[in-house]
């Protein structure tokens, strides 16, 4: 089964400057056309109406920025080819001061039981830096709206190891994100991405990170902090209280399969993995001419499989189910990743029990060190069949 959809709406008011996502400013017009896109893309695509997945989650760019007509269309085309009602979990993305109490109603109305905030800090001078559109002071209008029609299961996206951003400054960020009480939190360490704003930047050498010890010490402190709010890290970036873990973004690391649909966005399907085109007007044209706006078809063979369960896998907490592994493989993990196991548990970086192996404290701060050593060759298979 289809665990679970993803779709992409790529339209922003402002560019932040360090995304690099598939997204272009919005457009009315060019957002009309591209929601009819997506609904010919959907009925080419899926077996049918009413298909069954465990969650929605629109993502972006920014959903929100869609004016009230163009977001009905958007849950009216949802409605038609999925069943909203059976479905455990569906989510949107959503820049606070960026929608009104009108479209929350909507969404409320749609089915819509969970929304993801693009807070990012509590802090407008570094708000305005990083190109954000909010300020500080529209977080707490938007919570207030979205709680007063009946939303509770709401999480705050944060980023540390920005431009001079200090480690004082990022805990008083969190301590004011948890003031909220709210059952999910997701805090993500700055990469800076080709083709963004940050990226031009630090090639001029114009971009002023914080130490790496600076950041260390920030993700040591958010650790700390979530585990003092009764929070439970249930990945490497994610903290929860007990049954509000982000169910979509499960799928995706318990290596489940899910549809992709919109620019730029991917879907993971038996035996292969697909990615759109990520130009909106060439988006637009090629789901209009035949709903197959697809711009590339990987093959996933076994060797990708297993290297996906494993660097997947391992961002969790509870790491890798070595029963659930043998199960979906039909072979224990040790037989292909003995040594690598021995040597990272010699490090320090993983751990072993009856059931599970998982990243160390230590190994939580080597993450791509650790995913690195599970590339196989295809050779490494060959005694498993």
């Amino acid at each position: 089964m289809i665990q679970s959809v993803y779709i992409h709406i790529p339209f922003c008011h402002h560019i932040c400057h360090y995304c690099d996502f598939t997204k272009i400013f919005y457009n009315e017009s060019m957002a009309t056309q591209y929601i009819e896109a997506l609904g010919k893309e959907m009925a080419t695509i899926l077996p049918g109406t009413k298909n069954k997945v465990r969650t929605i989650f629109i993502g972006g760019g920014t959903p929100t920025a869609l004016n009230i007509t163009q977001l009905k269309k958007l849950l009216d085309l949802i409605h038609e080819f999925f069943d909203v009602a059976s479905c455990e979990e569906f989510t949107i993305e959503a820049n606070p001061g960026d929608f009104d109490e009108e479209k929350i109603k909507l969404l409320k109305h749609f089915g819509v039981n969970r929304v993801s905030l693009g807070v990012q800090v509590f802090d407008n001078q570094l708000l305005k830096d990083i190109g954000r559109a909010h300020q500080v002071k529209d977080v707490y209008r938007t919570i207030n709206d979205l709680r007063k029609n009946g939303f509770e299961n709401i999480s705050i996206d944060l980023i540390y190891a920005l431009p001079h951003q200090t480690v004082s400054n990022f805990t008083e960020t969190v301590k004011k994100a948890l003031s909220f009480h709210l059952p999910h939190y997701s805090a993500y360490s700055l990469q800076v991405e080709p083709q963004t704003i940050f990226y031009n930047r630090y090639r001029k050498g114009k971009l002023h990170r914080p130490e790496q010890e600076e950041e260390v010490e920030m993700y040591a402190l958010l650790r700390q902090l979530m585990t003092s709010h009764g929070l439970n890290q249930y990945e490497i970036s994610n903290f929860a209280k007990p049954s509000y873990e982000s169910k979509h973004n499960l799928t995706y690391w318990n290596n489940d399969y899910y549809y992709g649909f919109g620019a730029g966005a991917s879907a993971y399907l038996p035996g292969k993995r697909t990615m759109n085109i990520r130009a909106i007007p060439s988006y637009i044209n090629q789901a209009n001419q035949d709903g197959y706006p697809i711009m590339k078809v990987d093959s996933i063979g076994l060797k990708e499989k297993v290297e996906e369960e494993f660097f997947l896998g391992l961002r969790k907490r509870t790491g890798i189910n070595k029963k659930q592994f043998n199960k979906k493989f039909g072979f224990p993990y040790d037989r292909i990743y003995q040594k690598q196991v021995k040597d990272l548990i010699d490090k320090n970086w993983l751990v072993e029990d009856k059931n599970h192996l998982r990243l160390t404290e230590d190994g939580l701060l080597f993450g791509n060190d650790v995913f690195a050593h599970f590339l196989l060759d295809e050779s490494d298979l060959n005694h498993v069949n």
